[in-house]
């Protein structure tokens, strides 16, 4: 699964083909989580609390190429990187 970005530690992934709704896979010292790209919560499994807040508010600031890169991942196509939180 490409990664797309990675700030603070926490690995932003996103499968080809992944089943609706719309969602990113964020990891972060052994925890992991489906993120909502809309709203930025939690869909399934957990993150440390600042670990959250930091990718829902990255995921608010970078819907839109969030959302270029879901479209992508539908149709199989390479996926854009994502500058993280960090300014990676």
């Amino acid at each position: 699964m490409p990664v797309i970005s990675y700030f603070f530690g926490i690995y932003i992934r996103m499968y080809h083909g992944d089943h609706f709704p719309a969602h990113l896979h964020a990891e972060y010292q052994g925890h992991e989580a489906l993120v909502a790209i809309d709203s930025g919560e939690i869909i399934e499994g957990q993150l440390p609390r600042r670990a959250a807040r930091l990718v829902k508010e990255w995921c608010l600031e970078h819907h839109l190429e969030l959302t270029q890169d879901w479209d992508l991942a539908q149709r199989y196509e390479p996926l854009n990187r994502i500058p993280g939180a960090d300014n990676d």
